[in-house]
């Protein structure tokens, strides 16, 4: 039996050729389909293909942003621990995530609601010009659209791909319909993995665009 190969960088550039062999032919730009490509890659599943949505806007202002060294929240820590920090150290961006934060636990409590919706509502504050990425709680992402709709100042992109069989879907495609930009996934399908492979795609791309 044949295990080669084996380093790291091998095993991703031969992934790669195979997710490519496999698609085929598509439409996507090459900036979107270097996001769709590790999704697919990150999870094994070519349905992202057909369920990615992706605002017009949304790869360049998520690139713009971090290139910024803007402020990125997400909603777990899993996602957090997902997310390339020597990438984004480069770039100047220290993510953060307040869903262990003992204000945020209070405040879930006092409203009722989760501590990821909690924890999103006091993270906005934050983001102006910065990235929102969840991939875990959907109400997380309802309550982000919530205050976005109140008039609170949007990110500069929402990626948005929570997880489960319970609000996810319909959360994700109220998303879809929004005017600022976005990325998501129709269907219940998502998760933490997902979403840091969006984030750690846009930094590849920020730093190839640096060093360009």
């Amino acid at each position: 039996m044949n295990w080669q190969p084996r380093l790291p960088r091998e095993i991703e550039a031969e992934s790669f050729r195979r997710i490519e062999a496999q698609v085929g032919a598509h439409n996507l730009p090459p900036a979107v389909w270097s996001v769709v490509r590790r999704m697919i890659h990150t999870t094994a599943d070519l349905d992202y293909l057909q369920t990615m949505r992706v605002h017009p806007q949304a790869i360049a202002a998520g690139i713009a942003a971090l290139r910024q060294g803007c402020a990125l929240a997400t909603d777990t820590r899993m996602l957090l621990a997902g997310i390339g920090s020597g990438r984004l150290g480069k770039l100047g961006v220290t993510p953060f995530c307040l869903m262990d934060d003992p204000q945020v636990a209070k405040e879930a409590a006092r409203q009722g609601t989760t501590r990821a919706a909690a924890a999103m509502e006091a993270a906005l504050p934050r983001l102006a010009g910065g990235i929102v990425a969840i991939g875990n709680a959907p109400t997380a992402l309802l309550r982000l659209m919530e205050l976005l709709d109140a008039g609170a100042p949007p990110p500069a992109l929402v990626v948005g791909l929570p997880v489960g069989f319970v609000n996810a879907a319909e959360s994700k495609e109220a998303l879809s319909r929004q005017n600022y930009p976005f990325i998501t996934a129709l269907g219940p399908k998502g998760g933490s993995a997902v979403a840091a492979a969006v984030i750690n795609a846009l930094a590849i791309m920020a730093l190839e665009e640096m060093d360009s």
